[in-house]
This record gives C-alpha cells, sequence and structure tokens, in this order.
C-alpha cells in the first residue's frame, strides 16, 4: 500500500473513532435530556458561575442523530413547526431561540403576556424577577395569574403557568425585588432583558445595569388607553437616560392603581416586547432601535416616531461616560426619582396638625351619635361614582375652589347650623389634607382630614366597604 493509501486509511479509522465516540456523546446528552424534561430551574439551582444548563437542552443531540444538522430534535421540530414553515424564520432562527436566555423584570401587566409567549416560542432559559403576590385586582390584566394563585407568589404563579404551555423551557426564578445590590448579578445571566416594571427608579436602574453590562434592553409602558415601546441600548442604539437624562416630576408620573388601566392595553404592550426580543434573540427582523412605538386604544391607532439616537453626552454610555459597576451599586434610583422603588405603597403625606384629622373610627362613632356634619368627597366625579360614603357630597378637588360657595351653603342647612362639622375625605387621605389645608386657609377653621380616607374606613370601620 502506497502513502497515500495509508493516510486514507488513518482517515477512514479516525473518522470511524470519532463517529463511535459522537454515538456515546448523544446517548449520554439523551439521558441528560430525559431527566432535565419538565423541570424547572430554580434560582437557588443556578451554578455558581450564574448560568444555568444548556437552553438547547431539548433535543440537540437527537437531531444531529438523525442527519438533520440543525440540532432540533423531531418533537421540538413538530412543536415549533409552524414557526419553522415561515422562510424568514425557519430552523436558523429557532434554533438561536434555543440557545437564547431572556429575563423579564416584573411578572404584572406586561410580564404576563410577555412571558407566555416567550415560554410558547421556545426561549432557552427564561427568567423571572418580582417580589410581589397575586392579588384579586392582578386579574382583569395580568392574565398570566389564576384566582387559585391569590396570596401567592407572582413569580412562582408566572413559572407554572409557562411549565405547563412549555415544558422544555428552563424558567429560573427571581422571587426578590430587584435592586442595585443584586441586578449586575441576575441581569449578567441573560442574553436580553425586558423590563415590564412601572415606575421610573426600576426604568433608570434597569437601563443602567443593560447599558454596563452590555445587555439590549425591551422596555414598555402602558397606562390608561394608552401604551409605548421601544429598544435600548442595541445596534449602537440610546439607552434610557439618553431620552431622559433628567427625571419626570413626580406629579407626572402616575400609575395604574391611582389613574387606572384598561386591561388588554399592557397586554398588547406586553406581546409586543415579547416580539422584540424574539427578533432581538433569533437575529430576525430590525428591532425598534431608534423608533418608538406608540399605542391609542381607543382611536385603534399604532404610530412608529423617530426618537434621538444615542447621546454622546449620556452620563452613563456617552463617549467619555465612566459610568462603573460600582457607580452602579452606590447609586441612589429613589433620591434621583424623587419615587420610591416599590409601587405598591403610594406616598403619605402629612400637611397637617393632629387636631385638624380625625380617624374614620372617630368619625364612625359621630355619625352614630347623629353629630350634625357635611361630608365633602374631593374625589374625582368618576370616582365617586365607584362608591361612596352615604350622603357625601362630592366637591373634587380640582374643583374646589369655585365650588366654595356650596360648602358654605350646606353648612347652612345642616341641623344645628353653627354647631355643624366640616369633614373631608378621599381615596387615600392625601387629597383630602389639600384640601382641608385650603379650607383653613379661607375661612373653614374647623375642617377636619379623615385620615387615610375611604381605605380607611374599609380597613377599620366597614370590611364590606368596597375598595378599588
Amino acid at each position: 500500500m502506497d502513502s497515500a493509501g495509508a493516510d486514507a486509511a488513518r482517515i477512514l479509522g479516525e473518522i470511524e473513532s470519532l463517529k463511535a465516540t459522537r454515538s456515546d456523546i448523544e446517548a449520554k446528552i439523551s439521558a441528560l435530556e430525559a431527566q432535565l424534561k419538565g423541570l424547572s430551574c430554580r434560582d437557588d439551582a443556578v451554578p455558581s458561575n450564574g448560568s444555568c444548563p444548556p437552553a438547547t437542552a431539548a433535543g440537540e443531540g437527537l437531531g444531529l442523530g438523525l442527519g438533520l444538522g440543525h440540532g432540533l430534535a423531531p418533537e421540538m421540530i413538530y412543536r415549533y413547526s409552524r414557526q419553522l414553515l415561515l422562510p424568514s424564520f425557519g430552523v436558523q432562527a429557532q434554533s438561536n431561540l434555543l440557545k437564547s436566555s431572556i429575563l423579564v423584570v416584573g411578572a404584572g401587566g406586561l410580564g404576563s403576556p410577555a412571558l407566555l409567549y416567550l415560554a410558547a416560542c421556545g426561549v432557552g432559559r427564561l427568567g423571572i424577577v418580582d417580589n410581589d403576590v397575586v392579588e384579586l385586582n392582578n386579574m382583569h390584566r395580568q392574565i398570566i395569574h389564576t384566582e387559585a394563585y391569590i396570596g401567592r407568589s407572582k413569580v412562582e404563579s408566572a413559572a407554572a403557568a409557562c411549565h405547563a404551555i412549555n415544558s422544555t423551557v428552563q424558567i429560573v426564578e427571581h422571587r426578590e425585588a430587584l435592586r442595585t445590590s443584586n441586578a449586575l448579578e441576575i441581569l449578567a445571566r441573560y442574553d436580553i432583558v425586558v423590563d415590564a416594571t412601572d415606575n421610573a427608579p426600576s426604568q433608570y436602574m434597569i437601563s443602567d445595569c443593560c447599558v454596563v453590562l452590555g445587555k439590549p434592553l425591551v422596555s414598555g409602558a402602558a397606562l390608561g388607553l394608552e401604551g409605548q415601546l421601544t429598544v435600548y441600548n442595541c445596534g449602537g442604539g440610546p439607552c434610557y437616560r439618553c431620552l431622559f437624562p433628567t427625571p419626570p416630576p413626580t406629579t407626572a408620573c402616575q400609575r395604574c392603581s391611582d389613574s387606572g388601566v384598561l386591561g388588554v392595553v399592557p397586554g398588547i404592550i406586553g406581546c409586543l416586547q415579547a416580539l422584540e426580543a424574539i427578533k432581538i434573540a433569533s437575529a430576525v427582523g430590525e428591532p425598534l432601535v431608534e423608533r418608538m412605538l406608540l399605542f391609542d386604544a381607543l382611536s385603534g391607532r399604532i404610530r412608529i416616531v423617530k426618537i434621538r439616537g444615542r447621546s454622546l453626552l449620556c452620563e452613563v454610555c456617552g463617549e467619555n461616560a465612566t459610568f462603573s459597576r460600582q457607580q452602579f451599586q452606590e447609586f441612589d434610583y429613589e433620591k434621583f426619582t424623587q419615587a420610591p422603588l416599590s409601587a405598591s405603597a403610594p406616598p403619605k403625606l402629612n400637611l397637617l396638625s393632629e387636631d385638624s384629622r380625625i380617624s374614620s373610627k372617630d368619625y364612625s362613632a359621630r355619625l352614630k351619635n347623629g353629630e350634625a356634619h357635611i361630608l365633602v368627597d374631593v374625589r374625582p366625579e368618576h370616582h365617586f361614582r365607584i362608591v361612596s360614603l352615604p350622603n357625601s357630597l362630592n366637591i373634587p378637588l380640582s374643583t374646589l375652589e369655585k365650588r366654595v360657595a356650596e360648602i358654605s351653603s350646606a353648612l347652612k342647612e345642616a341641623e344645628g347650623q353653627r354647631d355643624a362639622s366640616l369633614y373631608v375625605i378621599c381615596r387615600r387621605g392625601n387629597d383630602s389634607q389639600r384640601a382641608v389645608n385650603h379650607l383653613q386657609k379661607i375661612g373653614f377653621t374647623s375642617a377636619k382630614d379623615i385620615m387615610g380616607g375611604l381605605e380607611s374606613w374599609a380597613r377599620d370601620v366597614d370590611p364590606s366597604f368596597p375598595t378599588y
């Protein structure tokens, strides 16, 4: 045998040896995959290096063993067949998804549909961050949760729903609030971050963290009947601070719990957030970089507007920015935005002295004793229509100055006239303080605020009284 023949025989022998080795490896992979299937990857089970087991655990070796070449197991081909049929998506995009990891911060109105679709479409590893519990008033918009989970962790509920849709996706549960102390560690484990929060300090913190770590950020917001969506820190595009270097005033930062939201609106924006994350993860399409989607539910209009690009003067991602990990961890986002990171507890004002306020229990006692009085409810009219205390007079705070004469007239008609008392109530006890403060300045010196408003009445006096 000549030298060429000897070389060919040697190469063929090595090929056969490698094939045998590959078969052994594939068999081991299949056995491990069988153990993984149906399991969630809990946060406390994440290895010390900050990563979960490979996101392609659902049959990469099996696909290769069948000579398919793309790493998709037969059950994956069947599960995702409708996506694979798309010429602009196909097996490469699906393979990219299976290898990707996405973190959703917030399992509420935005996070619910985002998580469901990300799990369903085949993202390899899906992380959920939230420290809240499921409440009844979440049900109309946070569709990932069910009544059975009321009072339990939102992360637990969301993970169960995602797992029920797709047991092959690895779910990482972070049952904690995202803070500067843990954000770097958590976000570093993922390729893409979806911001599904609803407060300014979290939005700045998540964006800054993504810049420090070099992660693309899909950001959405929904309030009332409107929503918006964009992608930050991706493809040379801007970060959140590029657009908003100075936080908006706290009066401009409304919350769903105060201003309301139609349930389907965050659902639409959350679905679009999932879409943008899928596009980035699968390397398909054009992400919303340097563009913002604006949604108006009442008119049924969607607009895409051009937004400013990356600012060279940005303190975090600008040309000369020196924002470091240490600076991030030491930055006080609540002080910077003048707003709390937790959106569950509204701020409580303290404008009045103690003798200008009474508790809801004290007011209830005076009511039972037949005290002559006027009760002014300063909530907006549409709030008043939801629920109110009997015989209360609705004069919204915004109209108070123009309607002072109505209060004077009501007091004169009250039994006892000179001795009639004036009490003011609102939803939580903030606007009523503002109203009493104004009324006292213009001569109603005996006006008193009912502390804690109607929420206090429901909590301390009448548990059957509706809250909203």
